[in-house]
């Protein structure tokens, strides 16, 4: 029997791809956008790509996954956090 595989759309660019593929992120309780696998809450999901992170930064309002509008700052803050990881996880190996 075939198995199904979860969808989700990149707030990126907007095409769909299997969850496992991508990153998905929620706001934390302090209002903060976080890189957060399987955490409480709504979840928003972007590819593991630099050009997703910067389309995602240069929108605005709002992220209807989300039910939220988030403000360029928050998103901004989000992409230079997934950048920094992952630098470290290319350093890592």
């Amino acid at each position: 029997p075939k198995h199904h595989t979860p969808l989700r759309r990149c707030v990126g660019c907007g095409q769909v791809a299997p969850k496992k593929e991508m990153l998905r992120f929620r706001v934390a309780d302090d209002g903060r956008l976080v890189a957060d696998p399987v955490g409480p809450g709504r979840g928003a999901y972007l590819h593991r790509s630099t050009a997703c992170w910067e389309r995602f930064a240069a929108r605005k309002g709002v992220v209807p996954s989300l039910r939220r509008n988030v403000d360029r700052a928050a998103r901004g803050r989000l992409v230079q956090s997934l950048k920094e990881s992952a630098k470290q996880k290319k350093l890592e190996t």
